[in-house]
């Protein structure tokens, strides 16, 4: 039995954000892994993204330095993980692996996937509350945490008060934290989510 390759057609990736392209193979044990290669294909140009072989790891293209690996130690798994995801990575990567086998003869298999990069809205954010809920004893300590997903980086705003009425802001952390509550301190908050 020969090892074979194993991986999407295609993937959607997050601006900014990180994508793992899968690669995998079952190991076979007389095929010995000789080389990795990622290659892409972009619509003006191509080249070899990440190389393994007997003298380490390579990333060649040097728009993807330290932004590319593959995990060590894990057999059969030469899945390429990409980090800070640009529009100009969308392309064709090609993940090619060479073994050899017990007779001295190599073998290379190779499959393709079609990455897309895209711009994704914020969502609408989600409150979480502290531990004790939203309704606190004075004198506690508490926070509100406000939760959205989309492209990064996303921002976030905490205010008191009613949206489109008068509001005070607060904080520009997702988190609104509470050392000791007083009395005072109940009202209404709301939270603002944004990316670019």
């Amino acid at each position: 039995a020969f090892p074979d390759l194993i991986g999407p057609n295609e993937i959607k990736g997050v601006w900014k954000g990180s994508a793992t392209l899968p690669c995998a193979y079952v190991p076979v044990k007389e095929f010995v892994q000789e080389t990795l290669l990622w290659t892409v294909v972009h619509d003006q140009s191509s080249g070899t993204v990440f190389r393994r072989d007997k003298t380490g790891d390579h990333v060649v293209l040097t728009e993807y330095k330290g932004r590319v690996s593959v995990l060590k130690d894990a057999p059969g798994n030469v899945s390429l993980n990409i980090l800070n995801l640009e529009i100009s990575d969308r392309g064709d990567y090609t993940c090619q692996v060479t073994w050899r086998n017990s007779n001295n003869s190599l073998i290379a298999k190779e499959i393709t996937t079609q990455v897309e990069v895209v711009k994704v809205p914020v969502t609408k954010p989600v409150v979480r509350a502290g531990e004790l809920g939203l309704t606190v004893p004075a004198g506690a300590s508490t926070s509100l945490t406000c939760v959205a997903s989309g492209s990064p980086p996303i921002s976030y705003r905490w205010f008191r008060g009613t949206p489109g009425g008068k509001a005070l802001l607060l904080s520009s952390q997702a988190e609104l934290a509470w050392d000791s509550l007083r009395p005072s301190d109940t009202g209404q908050y709301y939270c603002e989510a944004q990316n670019t």
